[in-house]
């Protein structure tokens, strides 16, 4: 594309006129009317000052590239707000550089931060579901061992069946077929066990036969 008496020098990246240079202010002026060249000629005259601004804020070299990238996009979608009254247009550039790099300073450490709180949050999930589980298991320890004590009170034909049935996971039939006893014996053998390990268990004073 060639602007009014100017040529654009696609080796160089320049918009010329014989030697002379197109001011910044007239690339701004063509840039505002959308003319890509333009675009393209300012990238090269500043892209290494621009990354160096922003490589002083940002610290890291792949993100000041997205940030440069960034800024370019910008003026290519606000040339026309630029003013030559209020500065040189490498002023305006600078500037807006250095604020699309705090911009994404800020993002960063939002991020960062959010991921670290989401992270310390998860390790309290898990420190607290580790500590319950070890309060389930310290009590279904102590409740076994308690049971174990009561059941240790029971007539033995009572503690076994009872044992089988609710430590084992027997059935009464089961019961009944390996102990070779009658399925109503193992059912009365258990419904009288239970009963009096819940008398123990309310603070009955019933005494264990």
């Amino acid at each position: 594309m060639k602007y009014p008496n100017m040529e654009f020098d696609s080796a160089h990246g320049n918009i010329t006129t014989g030697v002379i240079q197109t001011s910044d202010e007239m690339l701004m002026k063509y840039l505002s009317q959308k003319k890509p060249e333009a675009l393209q000629d300012l990238y090269h005259r500043y892209h290494g000052l621009l990354r160096s601004v922003i490589l002083r804020v940002i610290h890291n070299p792949a993100e000041a590239e997205d940030v440069l990238q960034e800024v370019y996009l910008e003026v290519w979608k606000r040339a026309d707000s630029y003013c030559e009254t209020k500065g040189k247009p490498l002023g305006w550039l600078i500037t807006l550089a250095r604020r699309r790099a705090i911009d994404r300073i800020r993002h960063l450490t939002a991020y960062r931060g959010a991921t670290d709180r989401y992270e310390v949050e998860c390790k309290h999930l898990q420190a607290a579901h580790e500590h319950h589980a070890e309060e389930d298991t310290v009590s279904r320890e102590d409740m076994r061992s308690y049971l174990v004590s009561l059941l240790e009170r029971l007539p033995d034909n009572q503690r076994v069946v009872v044992e089988k049935a609710y430590f084992d996971g027997w059935s009464q039939r089961q019961i009944a077929s390996n102990m070779d006893i009658p399925l109503g014996t193992v059912k009365t053998r258990i419904e009288l066990g239970l009963r009096k390990l819940s008398n123990v268990m309310n603070g009955s004073r019933a005494r264990i036969e």
